[in-house]
């Protein structure tokens, strides 16, 4: 699927899709389709397409901006999806918010895209959490390949969620170290219509908008 041929389904959905969902919602929707297009479509991406093959769920981060002078911080909106473990669909999107804060001298701008692909059980419920931060759970491996992030294949087949990333700017990597994910229940209920909480719409598969079919369709794509 090109990437013309992907705005305009994108295009096609939007239109279709409920009139609540044509807003902050869909336009991360919509993000995050294109950004898994680029990046797992890339001819660099070979890991991260053999990850995807056993994935149980996937966290995508259209952009995360990162910004420092002396206090510096990080954040952005995402989405998680899981994938029925019978026939392999994937889920309507439930939203998360990322954030952290740090201190030291830094001064520089990175924007960056981002893909946790969720390897286990275990790494796919540690997100559901209401608020997961990275490096604070001893028990939930988390290791990275791709541009902007170092990492080792070796790492990636023993982890219980791995990130993707690409990243531009200043800085010279993403440090996820402290990073909170956060759920946005409030984003979940505009987006379907009625309050419904993360583990029915990733794991339950009760979460239904046709704004998110092309977003579902790139993941089966690549998780062939």
């Amino acid at each position: 699927m090109n990437r013309l041929l992907l705005i305009a389904i994108l295009a096609l959905s939007a239109f279709a899709g409920r009139a609540h969902a044509q807003t902050e919602q869909q336009t991360l929707v919509d993000r995050s389709t294109l950004v898994v297009q680029e990046m797992l479509g890339d001819q660099n991406a070979t890991e991260a397409r053999n990850l995807m093959k056993r994935a149980k769920g996937a966290m995508v981060c259209p952009r995360i901006f990162k910004a420092g002078f002396f206090i510096g911080g990080q954040g952005g909106g995402c989405l998680l999806v899981g994938r029925n473990a019978s026939n392999g669909a994937w889920s309507g999107p439930a939203f998360y918010s990322m954030g952290s804060a740090s201190l030291g001298l830094q001064i520089g701008v990175q924007d960056a895209e981002m893909i946790f692909i969720v390897l286990t059980d275990k790494g796919l419920q540690a997100l559901l959490d209401s608020q997961f931060k990275f490096g604070a759970d001893a028990s939930v491996a988390v290791a990275s390949i791709g541009a902007g992030v170092s990492g080792s294949t070796t790492a990636a087949l023993r982890a219980d969620i791995v990130s993707f990333a690409q990243a531009r700017g200043a800085f010279a990597g993403i440090s996820l170290e402290g990073s909170l994910i956060s759920n946005k229940s409030d984003w979940n209920a505009a987006y379907y219509g009625k309050p419904i909480g993360a583990q029915q719409i990733v794991i339950g598969m009760e979460g239904q908008n046709p704004g998110a079919a092309p977003l579902q369709e790139i993941l089966a794509r690549y998780a062939q």
